[in-house]
């Protein structure tokens, strides 16, 4: 008998998807290559060179047609308040809808103030009042601290929405990264608690899935503004022990939820070369096959955060035209 070799799986590639070369120069601007990766240790000083990066919302917004008003809110039952920065076109007299905005960071750095700009952008465009909440970070404050500030945040704005000159109709709960994720987790928290009824869900390259086992999360290990590296020590920021395991909460990431059925009407952008790609083009099939309402974006060789770290390419140029199309349309705003 003549003895067969063993054959061996091939090896898995993940060869990433290319970022665009126009912008791929950025890449060396905004991720040096010394940059520590985020640990216990790293973490505290990670955010402190993040806020020395943003200035306050009133100092940021300079002399734009804008009132700012810093307010100390509730937070949940219990726990410590919450920081809200509101920003209103000057001298409303008038409800105006809302967008209640949670920052990014990976669960685990960032500040409210770092998404300043991209909210009085959107005042100035299209008249409405902006909440940007504070909440507590991972991983001295694990789940649910992050998604119950950001509910108890959004419960609080709509029941003074009348103090805020808001719709209380036509609010739209929207953020970026983790603040995505958490935007997605708020909106299963007010279908599943019975309110506050949100108008739609701005989701902008959000970090849902816990498990990192997409073909995306993969391709991007050691590579890009966020890592796969960087993303595992989030979600084990944020879960611990749990991280990947049945026990998760779909608060804490919403790709776990079974039940995508009944949300307000979703927008979900991301780029082709990022970790986050097919969790968020995934979530969006999903609600589709529940009937619901879903608007997918997939910029080609973007970047994760491509439209603040490079705001002058021409791909962030048209995402941002796209998203207050939507925005537009969902909260019944004329051309």
């Amino acid at each position: 008998m003549i003895s067969q070799p063993v054959s061996e799986e091939p090896a898995v590639t993940h060869t990433p998807v290319p970022f665009d070369p126009e912008i791929e120069p950025v890449l060396a601007q905004v991720v040096p290559a010394d940059a520590p990766p985020f640990t216990p240790e790293t973490i505290p000083g990670m955010r402190q060179a993040m806020a020395a990066m943003f200035p306050p919302a009133a100092e940021a917004v300079g002399d734009a047609p804008v009132d700012v008003v810093e307010r100390i809110i509730p937070g949940p039952a219990g726990e410590p308040d919450l920081e809200i920065t509101v920003i209103s076109p000057r001298g409303l007299d008038r409800p105006v809808p809302g967008v209640y905005n949670i920052h990014g960071g990976g669960m685990m750095v960032g500040h409210r103030n770092m998404d300043v700009s991209r909210l009085l952008d959107l005042v100035l465009e299209l008249g409405v009042v902006a909440v940007n909440v504070e909440y507590r970070l991972a991983p001295e404050h694990p789940h649910p601290a992050p998604v119950e500030d950001c509910y108890a945040g959004l419960v609080w704005v709509v029941e003074h929405a009348a103090e805020l000159n808001i719709d209380p109709e036509r609010v739209v709960v929207m953020g970026g990264s983790a603040g995505g994720g958490l935007s997605a987790g708020v909106a299963l928290l007010a279908r599943d608690r019975g309110g506050p009824a949100l108008a739609g869900q701005l989701l902008l390259c959000p970090m849902i899935d816990d498990t990192n086992t997409t073909v995306a999360s993969h391709q991007y290990s050691g590579l890009g503004t966020w890592t796969r590296e960087s993303n595992i020590a989030g979600w084990r920021s944020l879960l611990g022990d749990a991280v990947g395991t049945d026990a998760v909460s779909p608060y804490a990431a919403p790709t776990r939820a079974t039940d995508l059925s009944g949300l307000p009407p979703a927008f979900i952008e991301v780029g082709s070369a990022e970790p986050f790609r097919d969790e968020d083009t995934q979530y969006a099939l999903r609600i589709w096959a529940t009937g619901g309402q879903a608007e997918l974006h997939v910029w080609s060789g973007a970047f994760h955060g491509f439209d603040m770290y490079a705001p002058e390419w021409h791909l962030s140029k048209t995402a941002i035209e796209v998203r207050n199309s939507w925005l537009r349309r969902v909260l019944g705003l004329g051309r």
